[in-house]
């Protein structure tokens, strides 16, 4: 004697299958449009026919972008971390710290431009700011990374129309300023990984200005 699956058992369950089953023969490319619903299915125990190992393959191709997206993640993070190593032996010893900021930073960090941004700034070599603009693009934080910045043609000057993500660091000091970077592609400035290398260049940046000062 078979005794019939729970599931199978209830009629609430046998009617919200079959209208779950209509909906999907009703509209055949449901799934194909929608990848991560693979995630969360159980893939056949067999396969039996084209149907299912189409389904198969279908489960594979989520799991394998998932894992590829996860390993561009850490790739671009490991990226940034070697650029910042080099970044920060450019700085090591420089007579000019803002020289190499403006000048050499964005090469060797792979980004468009580099820049430190100070409120009623007293040096051409610094971007001027409004009062109060660090307090409120910082709002208490050390680190914002931002996508398509509204205000880039202030942080970032000519090169504003070329920016896809900046990032902003801000340094300690009796007058409100930050480490402003941009970068032309977004993945330059990866939202995972990118916190302890940047954090690092802004440290180093702020101990730099004080020996020079």
């Amino acid at each position: 004697m078979t005794v019939p699956a729970p599931e199978q058992d209830d009629p609430s369950r046998r009617a919200e299958a079959a209208r779950v089953a209509a909906y999907l023969t009703a509209h055949p490319g449901f799934l194909a449009e929608r990848p991560g619903l693979y995630r969360a299915l159980h893939p056949p125990r067999r396969v039996h026919g084209e149907n299912l190992a189409d389904h198969m393959a279908a489960l594979l191709h989520a799991a394998r972008a998932e894992t590829g997206a996860v390993a561009e993640v850490a790739r671009a993070g490991q990226d940034l971390t070697i650029r910042a190593a080099t970044a920060l032996i450019a700085l090591i010893g420089a007579p000019d710290p803002l020289a190499v900021v403006t000048a050499e930073w964005p090469e060797l960090l792979g980004l468009e431009c580099a820049a430190l941004a100070r409120e009623g700034a007293p040096s051409p070599a610094l971007r001027d700011l409004p009062a109060g603009t660090v307090d409120r693009l910082m709002a208490g934080r050390d680190l914002v990374l931002r996508d398509a910045p509204e205000d880039a043609a202030l942080l970032h000057g000519e090169a504003h129309p070329l920016i896809a993500r900046d990032a902003l660091l801000r340094l300690p000091g009796t007058a409100p300023q930050m480490l402003v970077l941009g970068a032309r592609e977004a993945g330059r400035l990866p939202l995972r990984g990118a916190g302890a290398p940047l954090r690092l260049l802004a440290h180093a940046l702020s101990r730099a200005l004080d020996g020079s000062a």
